[in-house]
């Protein structure tokens, strides 16, 4: 069985299936800060879905993380080490890639087990 969230015509926020939770890859909603503050945006963003979902960051599998300029990874990893559990941390990937928009600074995508 799938279930899906936030469903428009192009994707699904969040799918869920065979006790996974798969986000599609989230921006910041409010763009105008930095990295850091575009970082937090979408942890909590991350945080709303996964509770949606019916589970939370302490079931996170993996991440995978795009930033637009990887001369920003520490102030990305500013936010994310404020946020994700120190004792249960997924595995992880970032890279530096063209984003959909110049204002987007960092974008996100997580699998969690539900």
């Amino acid at each position: 069985m799938i279930t899906r969230h936030e469903v428009t015509g192009r994707l699904s926020k969040v799918l869920v299936a065979n006790g996974f939770a798969f986000l599609s890859g989230l921006t910041a909603a409010d763009r105008s800060g930095g990295v850091r503050e575009q970082t937090a945006d979408i942890l909590k963003q991350i945080d709303g879905y996964l509770a949606m979902a019916g589970t939370d960051k302490t079931r996170i599998a993996v991440a995978n993380i795009w930033l637009k300029d990887i001369a920003n990874f520490n102030e990305m990893n500013a936010a994310w080490e404020a946020w994700v559990d120190p004792a249960q941390p997924p595995a992880r990937a970032t890279v530096e890639s063209r984003l959909a928009a110049d204002n987007i600074l960092v974008e996100i995508q997580v699998q969690a087990l539900v």
